[in-house]
């Protein structure tokens, strides 16, 4: 979403880097380019000017000037502005010491409502949560059987009472049936409209006074541009809300949206949905996502996903083949399945500092590709996958045929494991290979 505006940005700050010393023009210049890049990035205009009004005022006098390092005092002064306006530290869920902990789930119609109710109950599940999620959407026609599908597929339970027709009896009883069960949380989907008007906030306060939630969340869709934003500052005139769940952040819009919410209504954005596969949600951090904005990269959260998926012991031993390169295709086949479990790999290596600009001068990493080469490695022998530089020509014809593509291909993928293992084995002696050549090792 954010890549417009990041070349823009990275454009700019990358001038500044490049010059010794800045004068008041340069500062000037950079100012007026950093809000033309978030202006075409559909930000509101009044957060455009407090923006670079508050950005000026910490670039004014001295401190620039007189700075170590004046391009470097510049970027981060840029990137802690940003920070800011997405809402500075953040905020997370705080659960209740004793019974079930209430989150209502409230926005518009086609904002991607429930199914973020359905992947913010798997990802509190994920925290070792007893969650239970209410279908207590009874305006939209099928939106109880939906929400009943993805709970299924997330493996959390779902309360609703086939036949009902008042959303307050039946949240009113899943918060009865929570606290027998010992629920943890409780996640209620509530109706929305396609557009904010009485009957909804009628309807949202009788839900709200009947569940007595902890925190209501408020679901807008990115794609909308400031439409979202618009939607926001309804809901915060007419009904109060805690914090944001912004929906298809991975989409191609510019991110205005995602920039301008928490300075308009003064609510934070608390969990982003990053994809359309219900593990495709993560907790919003302003400054990470400043960082990745500027090409910082977003260490930290690449650090989680990895923890989530790989274990110590599986990590020893990795890190045992690589070093007496005994790193097979059979291993690269697992690492590369746990990789893909932690969301798309072109989403993953834009957290790595420096490889999101690298990438984009490569080319995207196709998810396509990453198909074809499991199928090619699943079409061989444990011999095959453990030895590949004796597959000889009969054999490669015979893998090609298994994995319905072609003797190219098979080869190109021998060609590249050997590559990959010779930069491996560069990281194994310390030595670190820059963006460029990380990303030829891939290919």
């Amino acid at each position: 979403m954010f890549d417009q505006l990041s070349d823009r940005l990275q454009g700019v700050l990358s001038d500044v880097r490049s010059r010794g010393k800045l004068s008041d023009d340069d500062v000037n210049k950079a100012l007026r380019e950093v809000r033309l890049a978030l202006l075409e990035a559909d930000v509101n205009f009044k957060v455009v000017k407090d923006f670079t009004a508050s950005l000026r005022e910490r670039l004014a006098g001295e401190e620039v000037s007189e700075a170590l390092n004046p391009g470097q005092t510049v970027i981060k002064a840029v990137n802690d502005e940003l920070t800011e306006l997405m809402g500075g530290a953040g905020r997370d869920i705080v659960f209740a010491p004793s019974g079930p902990t209430v989150i209502l789930m409230a926005g518009l119609q086609g904002s991607g409502k429930t199914t973020a109710t359905a992947k913010l109950g798997k990802l509190l599940k994920k925290q070792n949560k007893n969650v239970a999620l209410v279908a207590a959407d009874l305006q939209r026609p099928a939106a109880v059987e939906q929400l009943q599908k993805l709970g299924a597929q997330a493996k959390v339970d779902v309360y609703s009472q086939p036949g009902e027709t008042d959303a307050v009896r039946v949240a009113d009883w899943a918060r009865q049936q929570a606290v027998k069960d010992n629920r943890d949380v409780l996640i209620v989907d509530t109706a929305g409209r396609l557009h904010v008007d009485q009957d909804l906030m009628d309807e949202l306060g009788r839900v709200r006074k009947v569940t007595k939630p902890h925190d209501v969340l408020l679901v807008v869709d990115a794609m909308t541009g400031q439409d979202a934003v618009n939607v926001a500052e309804s809901f915060a005139e007419t009904a109060d809300f805690d914090g944001v769940v912004m929906t298809k952040l991975d989409g191609d819009a510019r991110g205005g949206a995602a920039l301008s919410v928490r300075a308009v209504t003064g609510k934070p954005i608390i969990y982003a949905s990053t994809g359309e596969k219900l593990d495709e949600i993560e907790r919003f951090h302003p400054d990470r996502m400043a960082g990745r904005i500027l090409g910082m990269g977003d260490v930290m959260s690449l650090i989680e996903k990895t923890q989530d998926e790989f274990d110590e012991d599986q990590a020893a031993d990795l890190e045992r083949k690589i070093r007496k390169q005994q790193f097979t295709l059979e291993d690269f086949l697992q690492q590369m399945k746990q990789v893909r479990r932690m969301g798309p790999l072109g989403n993953l290596m834009k957290m790595m500092p420096g490889m999101g600009k690298a990438m984009r001068g490569m080319g995207q990493v196709d998810e396509r590709e990453l198909d074809r080469i499991e199928a090619i490695i699943l079409s061989m022998t444990p011999f095959e996958r453990a030895h590949p530089t004796e597959i000889n020509g009969s054999r490669r014809k015979r893998i090609a045929t298994g994995s319905g593509t072609t003797v190219q291909a098979v080869n190109r993928l021998v060609k590249q494991f050997g590559q990959m293992n010779k930069l491996m084995k560069q990281l194994s002696e310390g030595k670190m290979p820059d963006a460029q050549q990380l990303m030829r090792g891939m290919r």
